[in-house]
């Protein structure tokens, strides 16, 4: 039998001789394994996991060496400990009950299955013993807690430390496996420590329930006054799940426990409402810390406010930002133009222009970004007049001057408006001025000369965009070959499209739908069916409006069965719209195809797509020309009675979402 040290303590992070837990356990260990029958040894191919018996472990000889012993499962390892620790105790206490012979102190040797308590005290602690072997019991059907799954971290060092470590452990199993920790307040209140309290919530932080529970049994059965980290990881790990109600209640318990969030807990935390559309609670939080002399760091507030913005709620941005104000809070100019791009965005310019001469007069300081913002809000209006104010006001300031981004924006604006002289002047301006044009600037003036019908400027541009070594993208080719097509210049186009590929510039959704409708529009069907294959046979996510133009060439040519093969197509890759179906449904009329006409008529409602006048009228004349007018008549009646209904109308009565339209 093993004699255990003297101890002047208690067991788990105590005062206690130094190494006295684990050297008491390591000489158990090995006293065990060194009084094996020399006919005993370790089967390592196959040790299997059992809490009951380990009889089979041992098997034949030689004794176990150390590397066998290390490389036995830990979890196996200790519950044959524990097995072999309770019954040579209750062997002991057999013993001592059969003998009459009182034998010296010194020369008695008791292991006590009360290891966990207080040595004074010779009785064992029945919850304690119920807590140890619930601990080891759950290692085998709980590996997510379990011991054969935790590595010491690198401050998990000495007795004590590893002790402690110990008792955080057994904590989460006592959780895991017990739903009223009742009868464990006792032991708990005379070991439990705020310290380990975080221990065991960093160790739960994948079940913020337990978690909480925990905090909550801490606080109200042994008013354990918890650490501030305690509280931070339990409300990250409660807002990460979605248990924002409980995350509320439980800053609350921080509060009373006089803790304050830093900027880091409270930035999280005013961000997670808000995102959840709980902006109450984040003001709530804000001024929570606001009455407590805190200083809310601008980050704070910078994500609130583009949250906000994201969820298209510039207006409660907005009185935030009046309200800090009133607080003598000065805003930074990041902040200033988060403000300033919301407003823009929801067309609120007057209300920006307002903010602004708000925020200026309390001292803030905007730069040429927030001016930018601006001149991009009024272009966007089609205020170009305005920005272009705005720009010389700019000008004039000493604290901030215009770049290639003021200018380009309001030149795209006046070319978005065919105003190219005030453009082409602004561009004068600005290579005046210093600053130097970029690809985006051609490519504004490009495509508006294009679109204008003055193709030569437009090459005369492209020319003077390559000497000044800009390079062109996809946007300056599709532009070019858009003004080709408008030019009537559709080999010049195609010779485009050639350059663009020895390029190697890869085309976008818009280069292939201006490359489909231009030839289209000259009648070379044939050419834009293998643009639309070019197309397929690319990543790009396609949209009706590239289909469109061929569907409807091929209707109104007759070639009804072949526009049917290129929706067939098209439905693999994308959705038909209100367009498409109404070109094949007036197709199919024109050639007479009436009950194919109101089969994709039926189709268009099946799917969710409501027609248009134009879709209902065609389809009504036709019918009647047909002489089909009560067709015609109980049409106009569904759709009157419900004009989004998905009945179906057709003579045929089939009706399946599924069946692609060229089916029809």
């Amino acid at each position: 039998m093993v004699r255990p040290a003297q101890s002047h303590g208690r067991f788990f992070g105590f005062p206690i001789e130094p190494g006295g837990p684990f050297r008491f356990l390591k000489t158990l260990y090995f006293t065990i394994l060194s009084s094996l029958s020399d006919s005993h040894s370790v089967n390592e191919r196959s040790p299997r996991r059992d809490s009951v018996s380990c009889s089979f472990l041992w098997r034949s000889s030689p004794p176990p060496s150390v590397h066998t012993i290390k490389s036995l499962n830990i979890d196996l390892t200790v519950n044959f400990l524990l097995m072999h620790f309770f019954s040579s105790s209750s062997m002991e206490k057999n013993r001592n009950r059969d003998s009459h012979r009182q034998r010296p102190a010194r020369a008695r040797t008791k292991l006590r299955t009360g290891c966990i308590c207080n040595h004074e005290d010779d009785s064992i602690d029945g919850a304690a013993k119920q807590m140890t072997l619930s601990f080891f019991a759950s290692l085998s059907s709980n590996p997510a807690i379990g011991l054969h799954h935790h590595r010491a971290s690198s401050d998990e060092t000495g007795p004590t430390r590893r002790a402690e470590a110990w008792f955080v452990k057994l904590i989460c199993t006592v959780l895991v496996r017990n739903n009223s920790l009742d009868r464990f307040i006792g032991y708990f209140s005379k070991h439990l420590t705020p310290s380990l309290v975080s221990d065991v919530i960093a160790r739960l932080n994948n079940y913020p329930s337990l978690g909480l529970r925990f905090v909550e049994f801490s606080r109200e059965s042994l008013n354990l006054n918890n650490s501030y980290w305690t509280y931070n990881m339990l409300l990250r790990s409660l807002c990460r799940s979605g248990f924002h109600g409980s995350a509320k209640l439980v800053y609350d318990w921080m509060r009373c426990d006089g803790q304050l969030p830093d900027n880091w807990l409270l930035g999280f935390l005013v961000s997670s409402y808000a995102l959840v559309g709980r902006f109450d609670i984040s003001k709530a939080l804000l001024a929570d810390v606001q009455r407590n002399n805190f200083g809310v760091n601008a980050v704070v507030y910078n994500d609130l406010f583009n949250i906000l913005i994201k969820q298209n709620k510039v207006g409660e941005a907005v009185v935030l930002i009046r309200e800090l104000m009133r607080l003598h809070y000065c805003p930074e100019t990041y902040t200033i133009n988060i403000l300033m791009r919301g407003l823009c965005k929801a067309g609120e310019i007057d209300e920006a222009f307002k903010l602004l001469d708000d925020l200026m007069s309390v001292g803030c300081s905007p730069d040429i970004i927030t001016y930018n913002t601006l001149i991009h809000g009024l272009c966007r209006v089609s205020a170009v007049d305005r920005a272009r104010n705005l720009l010389e006001e700019v000008c004039l300031k000493s604290e901030c001057a215009p770049d290639v981004v003021s200018y380009t924006t309001i030149i795209s604006g006046c070319c978005k408006l065919s105003k190219m002289k005030e453009g082409i002047s602004l561009f004068d301006e600005m290579i005046g001025s210093g600053i130097e044009p970029n690809t985006y600037t051609f490519n504004a003036l490009i495509d508006g000369f294009g679109k204008a019908g003055d193709l030569a400027y437009a090459l005369a541009l492209y020319g003077k965009m390559l000497v000044r070594g800009c390079p062109p993208d996809v946007a300056t080719f599709t532009s070019l070959i858009d003004g080709n097509f408008r030019a009537g210049q559709v080999s010049r186009a195609l010779e485009t499209w050639h350059e663009m590929n020895r390029r190697n510039i890869c085309a976008s959704l818009y280069t292939f739908s201006v490359l489909v409708g231009g030839l289209c529009k000259n009648s070379r069907l044939h050419e834009a069916r293998e643009i639309l294959k070019l197309m397929n046979q690319s990543n790009i996510v396609t949209q009706p409006f590239v289909y469109n133009p061929v569907i409807d060439g091929l209707c109104k040519s007759g070639n009804v069965d072949e526009a049917n093969k290129i929706v067939a197509e098209m439905e693999k890759r994308c959705k038909p719209d209100k367009l498409t179906y109404t070109i094949l449904i007036i197709g199919h009329c024109m050639k007479g195809r009436m009950g194919e006409a109101i089969g994709i008529f039926n189709k268009m409602l099946t799917v969710g797509c409501a027609p248009d006048e134009i879709t209902v009228n065609n389809l009504m004349s036709c019918l009647m020309k047909a002489g089909m007018s009560s067709e015609a008549a109980r049409i106009k009646e569904a759709l009157l009675l419900n004009p989004t209904s998905g009945t179906a109308f057709a003579i045929h009565e089939s009706s399946n979402v599924d069946m692609p339209i060229a089916a029809y």
